[in-house]
């Protein structure tokens, strides 16, 4: 398995919407986490674009996005940019997982 990095940027005129269905969201999330496919995620705290930064294990970039497709906000057009990137991480805790 090899980690990613993937970046969301939320629809800024949907606020309404991403705070409706942000408990799905996360409990989506917080499925993957348990099984080890999500190794973390948040929300970005500064005031640029609104988003967040997810790390995820996965064989390669189409599973992952086949995975995050299932994600509400996905579902829900919530997610106005989605960026997935191969990430190699070779230190800290994730480094073991190379």
């Amino acid at each position: 398995m090899r980690t990613f990095a993937v970046e969301y940027v939320y629809d800024t005129t949907r606020t309404a919407d991403i705070d409706a269905l942000r408990p799905e969201h996360r409990e989506f999330l917080n499925g993957l986490a348990a099984e080890g496919t999500v190794l973390a995620s948040g929300p970005w705290l500064d005031n640029a674009a609104p988003g967040a930064l997810l790390l995820v294990s996965a064989e390669d970039d189409a599973q992952v996005k086949q995975i995050l497709d299932a994600d509400p906000f996905h579902r829900a057009h919530l997610i106005s940019h989605r960026k997935v990137r191969a990430w190699n991480p070779v230190i800290g805790v994730l480094a073991a997982r190379t």
